[in-house]
């Protein structure tokens, strides 16, 4: 369904046809790269006779390959979900994109296209961080960080490793609740060890979250809002909550690599990537949050993202360049507080 409206909005897109080339591209393997096919790829290569090669690459090692073949690389479109747009455009990585070069740019928010010059590519979907919970056990719907913190959930509350990207990002945002920020996560981690004395437990994996929610001992969990709809996919009576202090986000982006001959049929890719009819088909697949502000969505979709300018407002960033640099430290903290 998804990529025929894709292809049929292609004329509203800077799509010519171009048989032959071909584009080399990573995604991030499983159920994200089977929505990225639906959605980009395949409705990319029907509009416009060229092919993409998908080279199954998480953004760490995605990063890694760039830096290690700077010389002759072999993305044309780099995907990253961590941040790292920003430390490979520092690092002459990426090149910057014209907004005018790119149709749809103009439908986002700014906040997902707040440095195209700088060789940041546009957000095309965000994994907005808040709260998930059992709509069975929990006495009313949380709404906001600091509900976290009520001892009522006790061992019903579940915590994810900072090891664990989305895990980092709620840490993060209970410690701002707490008067921390970047510079000083202590009063975070004092709130963790809080939480763990009231029988809050730590799982380091996504699939442990789903085992405690099955197993009915979780009842929230601060996490990913399209965790809430793969949990109730599979049959557990979940829902997202955007907490009213915000969202921290993760921004999922595709970006221009230095030192490619097909600039114009990335720019094609990456046009695509962030149109309305494909940002709206990843919130149906995966219940990613959509950037593009003229995406429509059905109520039941639209519950389980953050979906509208006003939920948009309330997505936050905080610094990935910060969080890479600290990252080992902090673990090492994280993992003596939650070990004592």
């Amino acid at each position: 369904m998804y990529s025929a409206l894709v292809l049929a909005s292609a004329s509203a897109l800077m799509v010519s046809t171009v048989f032959g080339q071909s584009l080399t591209i990573n995604s991030f393997g499983g159920a994200y790269e089977d929505a990225h096919r639906k959605c980009v790829i395949a409705p990319f290569e029907d509009a416009t006779g060229s092919t993409v090669e998908i080279v199954t690459a998480y953004s760490a090692d995605a990063l890694a390959r760039l830096r290690a073949q700077r010389d002759a690389p072999e993305f044309d479109v780099v995907h990253f979900s961590g941040g790292q747009e920003i430390v490979a455009a520092q690092e002459g990585l990426l090149l910057p994109i014209d907004e005018a070069s790119l149709v749809n740019a103009g439908d986002l928010y700014d906040i997902a296209r707040s440095n195209l010059e700088g060789g940041e590519g546009p957000a095309y979907s965000i994994a907005a961080i808040g709260l998930v919970y059992n709509v069975e056990k929990t006495p009313q719907a949380p709404q906001s960080w600091v509900d976290v913190l009520d001892p009522i959930y006790g061992r019903h509350l579940v915590l994810t490793d900072i090891s664990n990207a989305y895990g980092m990002l709620g840490f993060l945002m209970i410690n701002q609740i707490n008067g921390g920020d970047l510079g000083n996560i202590e009063p975070g981690l004092d709130a963790v060890a809080e939480l763990l004395d009231g029988g809050a437990v730590v799982v380091s994996t996504s699939p442990e979250l789903q085992r405690a929610f099955a197993e009915g001992d979780a009842w929230l969990a601060p996490y990913a809002s399209d965790y809430a709809f793969t949990l109730r996919s599979s049959g557990l009576p979940a829902n997202f909550a955007q907490a009213a202090e915000g969202a921290p986000a993760s921004f999922i982006t595709a970006s221009l690599v230095v030192g490619r001959d097909n600039k114009d049929l990335a720019l094609q890719f990456i046009d695509m990537s962030i149109s309305k009819e494909a940002q709206e088909c990843f919130a149906h697949e995966l219940r990613y949050s959509p950037t593009n502000m003229t995406v429509e969505l059905p109520d039941a979709v639209a519950a389980d993202v953050a979906y509208g300018a006003g939920a948009a407002s309330g997505l936050l960033r905080f610094d990935p360049t910060v969080i890479e640099a600290n990252r080992s430290d902090w673990v090492d903290m994280w993992n003596r507080t939650i070990s004592r």
